[in-house]
């Protein structure tokens, strides 16, 4: 009697494995949501759109992306940490993610715990945007006009606890500078009111920004790296207008919720790398001042982490709180 019973238990943990290998091995079965808790047209947006394509491509499967807002993206992220972690939902995250543990007291999820890392699929500088009509050309001219008028210049973000925040917040501190910012909900609708002169500039992905500066609706005074663009290289950089120090860029990547298998992950990894490293992806993000990574799940796990210590102490300087 204990042989057939150890043969049945056997046989049923037999049965399992190869049940969760199959799922595994048959990943994508059904279309896969893909959120994104900005609004569409931003720079998290348009590389969500771009990545998800490639692996539609690439694995026959409709990856769709969602664009839930709310909240600097907390309401999107709040979504995927309780969403079933079998790899049909998924999240796209840009460093803005990184920072709303800093400037939000009160989080319904932990941003380490609560997910699996997928890949940092690539990353790029800010370009500092003014609309034509301001007389500045200059990131010397900007800081001269801000010194000269306290607070009289609007600066739009893609809403507080941004990425795009907190580039303006970390020029404003360095340079020693005070201008009034307009939070929006998201790049999209903080590009189109600064393209139509209601805000005086922002700081944008270059993704989206770089397009209105090319056909002259907004004027791109620097790029936020510390070096200049391998593929903007005329463009100088906000430490040689006169802000020592400055040095931020905007970064992208996929997350799952935690407990999301590891063979799924592994998967997903492994396709986002090859989609970064398709010649197309490339291109199109190298023509916008972009670089495909395609990082580890245990890489872009330390940048994260990295990343949320790094802001908390820019938050703390600057003052910024969020409820």
């Amino acid at each position: 009697m204990q042989s057939k019973i150890s043969l049945v238990v056997a046989a049923s943990v037999f049965s399992g494995v190869a049940h969760a290998q199959t799922a595994t091995d048959s990943y994508p079965a059904k279309p896969v949501r893909v959120v994104v808790g900005l609004a569409p047209g931003g720079g998290t947006d348009i590389q969500a759109r771009l990545f998800a394509q490639k692996l539609t491509e690439n694995l026959g499967r409709s990856f769709v992306v969602d664009n839930r807002t709310g909240a600097g993206g907390t309401v999107s992220y709040a979504f995927v940490a309780k969403a079933p972690a079998d790899g049909y939902t998924l999240l796209a995250v840009a460093s803005g993610y990184s920072i709303t543990p800093a400037v939000y007291s009160k989080l319904t999820y932990d941003p380490i715990k609560d997910f699996a890392p997928i890949s940092l699929v690539a990353e790029a500088p800010f370009v500092l945007l003014t609309h034509p009509s301001l007389p500045v050309k200059t990131v010397k001219d900007l800081l001269a006009l801000t010194r000269a008028k306290p607070g009289a210049l609007d600066f739009a973000s893609a809403g507080y606890g941004s990425s795009t925040h907190m580039a303006l917040a970390m020029f404003t501190t360095l340079a020693g500078v005070k201008v009034t910012h307009v939070p929006y909900k998201g790049t999209g609708p903080a590009l189109t009111e600064s393209v139509a002169g209601q805000v005086h500039g922002l700081f944008a992905n270059i993704l989206s920004g770089l397009p209105h500066a090319k056909a002259g609706r907004l004027r791109v005074l620097a790029v936020s790296g510390a070096k200049r663009s391998a593929v903007l290289p005329e463009l100088p950089t906000i430490i040689e207008g006169g802000v020592p120090g400055y040095d931020t860029a905007t970064w992208h990547g996929w997350l799952a919720p935690a407990g999301t298998p590891a063979p799924i992950i592994n998967k997903l990894y492994t396709e986002l790398t090859r989609a970064a490293r398709a010649p197309d992806v490339a291109e199109r993000l190298a023509t916008d001042g972009g670089e495909a990574l395609g990082g580890s799940p245990e890489r872009f796990a330390q940048h994260i982490a990295t990343e949320i210590a790094r802001w908390r102490k820019v938050v703390q300087v600057a003052g910024i709180k969020v409820e």
